[in-house]
């Protein structure tokens, strides 16, 4: 069903960008399975399409920016978007929450300050994240500019995200466990500390749940913690007994379980 829809707008992004679209495979799951909240069907690189780095998806490939960012003049170009080029967004949100009546909650999200920094130096998805990491320590001045940036926009894009009718947002940090000890503290977690203070937690007398998802950060599941979020969502590295025994009452967590056992006979999952 999904990749009839997405046929019928042309690409992914057609997807996205249409509110219409975006309704529709967005209830899609919710329509087949007793799911309890629905999650936005867009994508975490929306804020650097939005800086001008031209986004595209080819079919198989993945992500690709067509204007990486890799030299000083490039990052010193680099402003916070105007929130009116991701207005799709805001009107898919409102749209998907009118549709969904009360049914669940609707979630709402976005790429951590460090992850989309991966993608907007290194082009794209990368094995080895040589490109970004190379910027991180020979100048870590032009890194920590970038990560200001990117802190300032996905918190008002966030935010704009529940003035639309998000019911609670998620910080996906999906390339955090690629960081060095310490490393990680500085270059992501710092940022998305920033960005979790910088939110609205309640709209119209409802709490507005914060979710933080480090993928890879088990190491450091007591610092994400303690980051102000309510939620930490854990990757399938991470014993969620142990996780419990660790946090405490602090934070709720969520995850855990491997994508990959879905492709395993029904019985076995």
């Amino acid at each position: 069903e999904y990749r009839a829809s997405r046929a019928k707008a042309g690409s992914f992004m057609g997807l996205a960008t249409n509110t219409d679209y975006a309704t529709e495979v967005t209830l899609q799951p919710l329509e087949r399975y007793p799911l309890d909240a629905a999650i936005l069907f867009s994508d975490i690189l929306t804020i650097p399409d939005a800086m001008g780095l031209g986004l595209d998806f080819a079919i198989g490939e993945g992500p690709r920016f067509a204007r990486p960012v890799r030299d000083e003049a490039a990052v010193h170009q680099l402003q916070v978007p105007d929130l009116d080029k991701l207005r799709y967004v805001f009107d898919a949100v409102t749209s998907i929450r009118k549709a969904l009546n009360g049914r669940v909650p609707l979630i709402g999200f976005s790429g951590s300050p460090w992850t989309l920094a991966c993608y907007m130096v290194e082009g794209g998805g990368s094995d080895d994240y040589r490109l970004v990491k190379t910027m991180l320590y020979s100048r870590p001045d032009l890194m920590h500019r970038i990560l200001d940036i990117n802190a300032q926009a996905v918190t008002a894009y966030l935010n704009a995200q529940i003035d639309a009718g998000a019911q609670a947002v998620m910080v996906f940090d999906s390339w955090g466990g690629v960081l060095a000890d310490g490393a990680f503290q500085r270059f992501s977690l710092d940022y998305t500390r920033r960005v979790v203070s910088g939110l609205q937690r309640s709209k119209d007398g409802q709490r507005i749940p914060v979710i933080v998802f480090t993928k890879g950060g088990g190491l450091w599941l007591d610092e994400i913690a303690d980051c102000g979020a309510d939620v930490v969502g854990l990757d399938w590295t991470v014993n969620l007994g142990k996780a419990r025994e660790r946090v405490g009452a602090r934070v709720a967590l969520q995850g855990n379980l491997d994508p990959n056992a879905l492709f395993a006979p029904p019985e076995a999952v």
